[in-house]
């Protein structure tokens, strides 16, 4: 685990943007988190991201998922495992942070009935998601699909989709402008 204090802080605003419902400061939240993974390529910053986009998800779709059963269950384990986690990482317990982690991403994908359904299937959204935030931090394809356990195909049509490839620092000039800008520079 890298950046602790970091997490730490993105922890503690993650509990009370949920209790706020504010959509907005957990995708916010994820988005400095994956810039920090994309630094760093440290697995458990990852998992956080993942898991805090998809709980922006969860949460910006409540009106569907808040009605379903097994809802509050699902919220208030969610709150105790991020409450948990704020606890570990004030005590600089790495071991049990991941395992907390564990629990937390289990939670996220682990609910019953018709929330497990619609759940899942933001959780594996979030994943590519945020797969597709790294790759455009210059992560090679390959490198970030196996960072979030994904294919390098749902990540090229990911990415594809958003236009993350035509942005125009990652694509490279011909060799007569790489010489006229390298002639520039000495010049």
């Amino acid at each position: 685990m890298q950046e602790k204090n970091n997490i730490l802080r993105i922890f503690q605003e993650t509990k009370q943007a949920l209790g706020k419902e504010d959509i907005i400061k957990l995708k916010d939240l994820s988005n400095q988190t994956i810039h920090t993974a994309s630094i760093t390529q440290d697995p458990d910053n990852i998992v956080i991201a993942v898991i805090i986009y998809t709980l922006s998800k969860i949460i910006e779709r409540k009106e569907n998922y808040g009605t379903k059963p097994g809802w509050n269950r699902f919220y208030k384990g969610v709150l105790a495992e991020i409450s948990n986690s704020i606890n570990i990482l004030k005590k600089g317990d790495d071991k049990h942070l991941r395992s907390n982690l564990q629990r937390l991403r289990k939670k996220v994908e682990g609910v019953s009935g018709q929330l497990k359904k619609y759940i899942k299937d933001v959780f594996i959204k979030a994943r590519i998601n945020k797969a597709s935030r790294i790759y455009e931090h210059g992560i090679s394809m390959e490198a970030t699909a196996s960072l979030l356990g994904i294919t390098m195909f749902d990540l090229a049509s990911y990415a594809g989709q958003t236009g993350i490839s035509d942005v125009p620092l990652g694509q490279t000039m011909d060799t007569k402008t790489r010489i006229k800008v390298a002639l520039e520079m000495f010049a």
